[in-house]
């Protein structure tokens, strides 16, 4: 027995299959579609009613074909096409295709604010690195200046290295800004496709998957910029000391200041705790219950740089003191105080003076701590002035005028006494 034959298979397009699978004769989705000989369908009540009471041959009232018999073949495909186009017109399948199309849309829409916010702290990011480039490159140039004769490659290998560095910060938010524009790009193509089908809603579109961004890291500020903030004159001093413009300060130690328990060498340059305390002249300047010292200079404006040597104390401070601190109470040493300090505990504990305190990591103890004061920026910087590594940066330094300051700290037990002395250098022409 020949098979029957088969209808051509109707189209999916979203604009012509309601219309492939509805009844030439009730104008509706067909119900129990037939298929007749000629391929044309149509629901098997429509066309019985249609031949009722024809006597002799019909005809399809479609294409006027006649054939012999009321005959017709059930198409079952049709008929579950029909079945899941009718479900999926119901208004319980609209409403849920509306509230997953919304709610979809609304996450995507939320993904897209989340990524723009990204992509707007990333070129913050990029104009930040660009600017405190800028801005570095300037102070380098500065530092330089008054020694491009004798120094201009060191001035050329120092910016090349700047640069370098800030063109692989900008490298690393470029590409976290590729990425994020790259999910956006993807993100608003979904959209499109969720809103396209909110017109239409016939079927969840197909989707591409949301590309995670990862968090990208904070620009360090600080540690991007803290070499360049170093004297940079003095990190070439070893070829050209004499050229340094300003050199290192010699500082003195002012006896004036200092507690009963440290002894001052007639030079004023060695400071050192004793067991036996002096009798303390009447002195406003004087400190009273903490062992610290004051250094006899002050600066109020310019950049400074001085080293104190420190040996193997296992404990001191050291930095830059208001000259309004109390010197008659004890005080905990914090900016908030009016000290901007580095201190050593346990002869390998290295902290920041902040309140409270910042513990530091240090790859070896320094034997010698240099100190950098820049008044008009407010920076107060400290160093192993072996190697001119940084140790510790304070970016929010003193106004008005600040000394020198130091504190060899109580000897405790039977230890011996470490003095603090103050280093000098072959003295050279001062400017500025």
């Amino acid at each position: 027995m020949a098979a029957a034959p088969t209808a051509p298979p109707p189209s999916f397009s979203k604009s012509s299959l309601r219309d492939d699978l509805t009844c030439a004769i009730c104008c509706d989705l067909f119900r129990e579609p037939v298929m007749l000989s000629c391929m044309h369908h149509f629901c098997k009540a429509c066309i019985s009613r249609y031949w009722r009471g024809t006597t002799g041959p019909v005809t399809c009232p479609q294409c006027r074909k006649e054939f012999r018999s009321k005959q017709f073949q059930t198409n079952y495909l049709v008929a579950a096409m029909v079945e899941k186009v009718r479900s999926s017109t119901s208004d319980t399948y609209i409403r849920n295709l509306e509230k997953r199309l919304s709610e979809s849309l609304e996450n995507h829409n939320a993904r897209k604010e989340d990524l723009l916010c990204s992509i707007r702290k990333d070129k913050d990011k990029m104009d930040i690195i660009k600017r405190v480039g800028a801005d570095l490159q300037e102070r380098v140039k500065g530092e330089f200046r008054a020694l491009h004769q004798i120094l201009q490659e060191e001035e050329t290998c120092l910016l090349d290295q700047l640069r370098r560095e800030q063109e692989e910060e900008l490298e690393k938010v470029q590409h976290h800004l590729q990425a994020a524009e790259s999910a956006m790009r993807e993100l608003e193509n979904n959209i499109k496709l969720l809103q396209q089908s909110n017109n239409s809603l016939t079927e969840f579109p197909q989707l591409s998957p949301c590309v995670e961004v990862n968090v990208a890291p904070d620009f360090n500020i600080s540690a991007f910029s803290s070499k360049y903030f170093a004297p940079l004159q003095y990190v070439t001093w070893r070829k050209m000391f004499n050229s340094l413009k300003p050199g290192p300060a010699s500082l003195t130690f002012d006896a004036d200041t200092a507690h009963p328990s440290i002894h001052v060498s007639r030079d004023k340059t060695v400071a050192v705790e004793c067991d036996v305390m002096t009798q303390p002249t009447s002195n406003s300047k004087r400190f009273l219950q903490c062992v610290n010292i004051l250094a006899a200079q002050s600066f109020q404006s310019g950049r400074h740089y001085w080293e104190v040597e420190v040996g193997s104390s296992p404990k001191w401070d050291l930095g830059v003191a208001s000259e309004t601190v109390d010197r008659h109470a004890r005080i905990k040493l914090s900016p908030e105080n009016g000290y901007w300090t580095l201190r050593l505990r346990n002869g390998e504990q290295y902290w920041a003076g902040t309140q409270p305190w910042s513990r530091l990591q240090v790859a070896s103890s320094p034997q010698r701590i240099g100190v950098y004061l820049d008044c008009d920026e407010r920076k107060v910087a400290f160093y192993d002035a072996d190697d001119m590594s940084l140790l510790c940066l304070f970016s929010k330094g003193p106004r008005g005028k600040v000394f020198p300051f130091f504190s060899p700290c109580i000897t405790e037990g039977r230890q011996k006494p470490h003095p603090m002395k103050l280093l000098h250098y072959p003295s050279v022409v001062l400017s500025g």
